[in-house]
């Protein structure tokens, strides 16, 4: 059971627009969202545009579509740091007036050289101070030539703890962390100093993010805390592997999420399996955005990686076709059958085909192709028709035939006519199947023929027999 909040819930999904919308990115805007969801509380879009190097508008959509396609949507937002640029240039301001941050001259030579120097000595290299204005110490003069970058004045002693929801208690030495680099030398501010004053003046109560940021957790938190801010609670989300246990990449398949829905996939399958990707509520597989909202908790939430696993993936989506309204998944395959040569005009009733072909289909690209046999002209292999069609099943395909105009064209009566057809010539019902399904559709795999026939339709059925009497 959650602990509700003293405090309204707000939490935060925070890409870098420099590429699609990967499935860790995509697990994370899920649990941040749902964790919002349950408590009522609010769900932010920020986008951390600051590397204007990588970053693109083409990336930033492609945020967007992914979170429109997934359906997680947000309550505030998007907000874009590079539209920012006052407010941080205004707390860099305060905190040069409040002596937590300084001006440092530094070249970018002479800090890669004191770097040296420590990597030489076996230790961690990091900036040495030379700026930093300590009590009593005197500061070099001031290069006439340089524009100067903002550091942070990190403190030099003690620790770091924060708890972490997803994996405990975490200690850093301030020892470990130098005096963090916060505004450029063009005034531009750095990433993790637009992150802590973003959290502080969107009042982020929850911050869940990719245990990739685990280093970077302790710089925010001496910023916030330097600033007077509000801490929020932080959970590092362990990554998401692939099914050979290396990080998920393109080796392992889509790893963007706009691959998925091209695939052919839907996208509550895909939150589906998301959420089960580090999160669990008892032995519960299947379940709804809904149900996954109430139940989310961040108690369950497990420190341990991930792996991705297509054919569970694969599972889910055909649990999620077979639940899906026919007349939506018309819309999601007819481009697909268009581009085959589908011909929808006087053929069946598409949602009509689709009820029927889905049990059986992963994707709905499966589910296309598919439900092609009721939408293009037979083609049947002459072969196979001559193995099927012999002399011994043409006096009963004439009988069906006849029965064909009086029959009450429903699937009952129909697999009834059938079996009397069968009886009055001894046959039996692969036999007479066989060779319908190959005049009707052109194939000899199709579900029961009964259903095909009724979906197909008396007078469709009734033209393609006729060519082979």
């Amino acid at each position: 059971m959650t602990t509700t909040p003293a405090t309204p819930v707000r939490t935060r999904f925070a890409p870098s627009p420099t590429g699609f919308l990967h499935l860790g990115g995509a697990r994370t805007a899920l649990y941040s969202w749902a964790f919002a969801r349950h408590f009522g509380g609010t769900f932010v879009l920020r986008i951390e545009d600051t590397d204007l190097e990588r970053s693109t508008p083409e990336a930033v959509q492609a945020i967007i579509d992914g979170m429109q396609w997934l359906g997680l949507d947000h309550d505030e937002g998007p907000f874009y740091q590079m539209q920012r640029m006052d407010r941080y240039r205004e707390v860099v301001a305060q905190m040069l007036s409040a002596g937590t941050a300084y001006l440092c001259y530094s070249s970018p030579e002479e800090v890669e050289a004191m770097r040296e120097r420590m990597r030489a000595a076996g230790e961690k290299p990091r900036y040495d101070g030379t700026w930093r204005p300590d009590e009593g110490k005197t500061l070099p003069p001031v290069p006439a030539d340089r524009k100067p970058v903002v550091r942070f004045k990190n403190p030099l002693d003690g620790d770091v703890t924060w708890n972490d929801v997803v994996k405990g208690s975490i200690t850093i030495s301030n020892r470990e962390l130098d005096d963090l680099v916060i505004a450029r030398p063009d005034g531009t501010p750095t990433y993790n100093f637009c992150v802590a004053v973003d959290d502080w003046d969107m009042k982020i109560t929850h911050v869940l993010r990719g245990d990739d940021h685990v280093n970077n957790t302790p710089r925010q938190i001496n910023i916030l805390r330097a600033i007077g801010a509000p801490l929020p609670e932080y959970g590092h989300l362990p990554m998401i592997l692939g099914s050979d246990g290396q990080k998920l990449s393109k080796r392992h398949g889509a790893v963007s999420v706009m691959e998925y829905p091209a695939q052919g996939y839907l996208p509550e399958a895909m939150l589906n399996y998301l959420a089960r990707l580090g999160w669990s509520h008892g032995d519960d597989e299947v379940f709804s955005m809904a149900q996954f909202c109430e139940w989310f908790n961040l108690e369950h939430l497990t420190a341990s990686a991930a792996q991705f696993n297509n054919e569970k993936l694969a599972w889910l989506n055909n649990h999620w076709i077979k639940q899906a309204d026919n007349a939506r998944l018309g819309e999601l395959v007819k481009p697909r059958m268009l581009e085959a040569g589908a011909v929808f005009e006087g053929g069946p009733d598409l949602a009509t085909v689709l009820g029927l072909m889905k049990e059986r289909s992963n994707t709905t690209n499966e589910l296309a192709d598919a439900a092609m046999l009721f939408f293009r002209a037979p083609q049947p292999d002459p072969a196979l028709l001559a193995q099927h069609l012999s002399d011994a099943v043409k006096p009963a395909l004439a009988l069906f035939a006849e029965r064909i105009a009086t029959v009450e064209w429903t699937k009952e009566a129909i697999a009834a006519m059938l079996k009397e057809v069968l009886a009055a010539n001894g046959l039996k019902m692969p036999q007479i199947a066989m060779p319908l399904r190959l005049i009707v559709t052109g194939q000899l795999q199709t579900p029961a023929i009964d259903a095909v026939l009724q979906i197909f339709g008396r007078d469709a059925v009734a033209a393609r027999v006729a060519k082979y009497l």
